[in-house]
């Protein structure tokens, strides 16, 4: 039997698209191995999101050559989307395929083992307008199932490569998502991720439908217990899909919302599609329908031209509006787009100073949000066993990291547990109880 090894770099979607990728192989008669293994195929899912994207994928492709110089080497993602030739000039790849047309990947393996001719099979993302479904039932190594909902962006911020890494906005079929989900939750998922290159973004290109049609439709699946948004911009979070939220039994009290920049003119150098008022009279009304909702978020530093007040307008309104974890980012030159061209570039020092200062509010902001719920019962999905032998750990549904005792069988449950010590990145909990796995309906007039 011919076996495959993944590696995965990147984001929640090219974890997604891997495990897309796997379910081709096994029905192809493939065993999936370990990548530090001796494989017969190793396949690599790569990230350009920045240059450090370009380098490690780089790197992870040699390891694999080197690991067995026999092996059929596919490399495949947004990286092989934008830089095919780069890649095809390592030697030691046989065949390099984008972020479409996957499921070509076991007839060009066929086509190389008879040909011996390395395949370059990437083609022009800007030229497709089609969903390509690619079916996940189960994941190998995960509590949380993500659900891939949309592929593409149509914003084209002056400092993202993705729209030419990814293409346009593609929306999934509703039925195909809801019917995938509803697999899901038969293959025992509790808790559901909503992914994509723009998920909140979800049918802007469908008629009559769109992201809180979605979110109403999945809240009908019996056994689904929690959605999770993996990223939505201010300017989708609209009056519509707020109501929803708050009707909603099941999306949870986490949003991750990327704000970039703290500062109106930076946002305007961008070409992000809001202000700060918005951004903030957003979160208010987020949080008025939701207590205790955590806020997490991307920003950029040193973004060309950014000077020490843009800065600190940024760091500012972090503090205030209390985000509760940041995830902070140097402004990465992506050759090709406008950002790149910017004379003003900030100094790689001064980019690392304020990258500093970000970490250590988000540190702070990650304690004191943690703070809040301690000595409070809250429900966790435990996902692994933890650093302590008898120790589980998982996530609340408002994202906060807990490690507790318990014994193995509860991973993938949904638990409650009491924080007995709140801290970042971990929060102790106590077992209290698991939850049922579906909900008994009431009988009317009890």
């Amino acid at each position: 039997m011919s076996t495959v090894a993944f590696h995965t770099l990147g984001c929640k979607v090219n974890h997604y698209e891997t495990e897309a990728i796997w379910q081709l192989f096994k029905d192809d008669g493939y065993d999936r191995v370990e990548f530090e293994t001796n494989a017969d195929v190793y396949v690599i899912n790569t990230c350009t999101v920045t240059n450090t994207g370009d380098k490690k994928s780089r790197q992870v492709i040699r390891r694999a050559i080197r690991r067995n110089p026999d092996a059929v080497i596919c490399v495949t993602g947004c990286y092989a989307q934008t830089s095919s030739a780069e890649i095809m000039d390592i030697p030691g790849v046989d065949i390099v395929v984008g972020t479409q047309d996957r499921h070509k990947m076991l007839p060009y393996i066929e086509e190389f083992k008879s040909a011996r001719q390395p395949i370059n099979g990437v083609t022009n993302i800007m030229k497709n307008r089609t969903y390509e479904e690619l079916d996940v039932p189960y994941f190998t190594d995960r509590t949380r199932a993500s659900l891939k909902i949309q592929e593409g962006c149509n914003n084209f911020c002056t400092f993202c490569i993705i729209p030419w890494a990814r293409g346009l906005m593609r929306s999934r079929n509703p039925k195909e998502v809801v019917k995938q989900a509803s697999q899901l939750v038969s293959a025992g998922y509790q808790e559901i991720v909503l992914t994509g290159i723009h998920t909140g973004g979800y049918g802007e290109d469908l008629k009559n439908y769109n992201l809180a049609q979605l979110l109403r439709d999945l809240e009908e699946i019996d056994g689904l217990k929690r959605i999770r948004i993996s990223s939505i911009e201010a300017s989708q979070l609209t009056d519509e899909v707020i109501d929803v939220i708050d009707q909603s039994e099941k999306v949870v009290r986490h949003l991750h919302i990327p704000l970039q920049s703290g500062s109106d003119t930076v946002l305007k150098r961008m070409r992000r599609k809001y202000t700060m008022a918005h951004f903030s009279e957003r979160l208010q009304k987020l949080h008025a329908i939701m207590p205790g909702l955590a806020v997490t978020s991307d920003v950029i530093v040193g973004f060309p031209g950014e000077t020490e007040e843009e800065f600190m307008e940024t760091y500012h309104f972090i503090e205030s509006h209390k985000f509760s974890e940041l995830h902070v980012f140097p402004y990465s030159m992506r050759t090709g787009t406008p950002a790149a061209r910017m004379t003003d570039q900030i100094d790689e020092e001064v980019k690392n100073e304020r990258v500093h200062k970000l970490i250590s509010l988000s540190d702070q902001l990650a304690k004191e949000y943690a703070s809040k719920f301690e000595g409070e019962v809250l429900e966790v999905i435990p996902e692994e066993k933890g650093s302590v032998d008898g120790q589980l750990v998982g996530y609340t549904d408002n994202y906060l990291k807990v490690q507790f005792e318990g014994s193995e069988s509860l991973i993938g449950e949904l638990v409650k547990v009491k924080i007995t010590e709140a801290g970042y990145p971990m929060n102790h909990g106590q077992f209290v109880k698991v939850m049922p796995k579906h909900q008994t309906v009431a009988i009317a007039g009890k």
